[in-house]
């Protein structure tokens, strides 16, 4: 069994092959069904969740097995008990452990002292779950390979993850956001590295309209995340000439599709005519948080 903390804990071919097998999962759900029976997930939350909690407990059951549902104030992560014991114990009782989690260090931490699969549901240095799911849309529309992808907002979580996994599946990814906020360089330059076998690329500059002209798809993300609640004024401020609106969004190719992870502030980061465009597939893409779940946890299990 493996782990899947980062996007970089499965080889490119293992995740081009969960996502080809999300879809299948989609369009046929009963050649799913009850695969992993007997099985107990843990689905730990640290931070609130109203998609990622939602998906993975459907997902679960739908597998046939059990989800074990777990609350931050329950447990205390590395306050009321430390880190390492809270490892060992739900290691001690789980099958996989699947924890959205302030702390990347802390899913390092558990997914080395626990035998079980350790997935990463969220952390503040990436998102992987969601990251399947925008390839599992993505492909939906078009092949991956040679897709030019634009991300246009804050290089943060979201960013790292899909970056790194756009890549891996052949990817062009155009990052902009304003200067300061770029994703982490060591990101970027591992996507860059994994490029050079794979024919995907990233570039990262601060220029929205550059990033977004020609576009088979746009993307982007809240301004401010859960735990910048003190920063967002001065983040609209500067994240104001970011938004997509139908004018930029027009920008894109003629057939681009828009996404975004959701949850979305509309008038902000993105007008409620790009949310409701017609070749908005942010639904499908929420959709699809819990196909490529089974997915993955079909994949980690087998």
């Amino acid at each position: 069994m493996s782990d899947f903390v980062s996007v970089l804990d499965l080889a490119p071919a293992e995740l081009v092959a969960v996502v080809a097998r999300a879809g299948g999962v989609k369009q046929d759900p009963a050649s799913a069904a009850g695969k992993l029976s007997g099985l107990r997930v843990g689905l730990f939350f640290e931070k609130p969740s109203a998609r990622t909690r939602i998906s993975t407990e459907v997902a679960t059951a739908d597998l046939g097995a059990v989800p074990v549902v777990l609350k931050g104030d329950e447990i205390g992560l590395g306050r009321r008990e430390s880190v390492e014991d809270v490892a060992r114990v739900f290691d001690r009782y789980l099958d996989v452990l699947a924890l959205r989690v302030f702390s990347h260090d802390h899913l390092r931490t558990i997914a080395t002292l626990a035998e079980a699969p350790v997935i990463n549901l969220l952390s503040d240095r990436e998102h992987p779950c969601q990251a399947l799911a925008d390839l599992q849309t993505m492909a939906e529309t078009r092949p991956l390979p040679e897709t030019r992808l634009a991300f246009v907002g804050d290089g943060n979580n979201v960013c790292h993850s899909l970056v790194l996994a756009a890549v891996m599946a052949g990817v062009h990814v155009r990052v902009a956001t304003p200067p300061g906020h770029e994703p982490l360089a060591d990101i970027v330059t591992r996507a860059g590295e994994i490029g050079a076998e794979s024919g995907g690329s990233v570039t990262v500059g601060n220029d929205a309209d550059e990033a977004v002209a020609g576009a088979d798809v746009v993307y982007t993300d809240v301004w401010a995340s859960m735990g910048q609640e003190d920063e967002v004024d001065a983040r609209r401020a500067t994240f104001g000439p970011y938004r997509i609106d139908e004018e930029r969004f027009a920008r894109a190719a003629g057939d681009a599709i828009f996404l975004h992870c959701l949850p979305a502030h509309r008038g902000e980061e993105v007008t409620a005519g790009v949310m409701e465009h017609a070749r908005s597939r942010v639904f499908d893409q929420a959709e699809n948080r819990m196909h490529s779940f089974k997915a993955l946890l079909l994949h980690l299990c087998s």
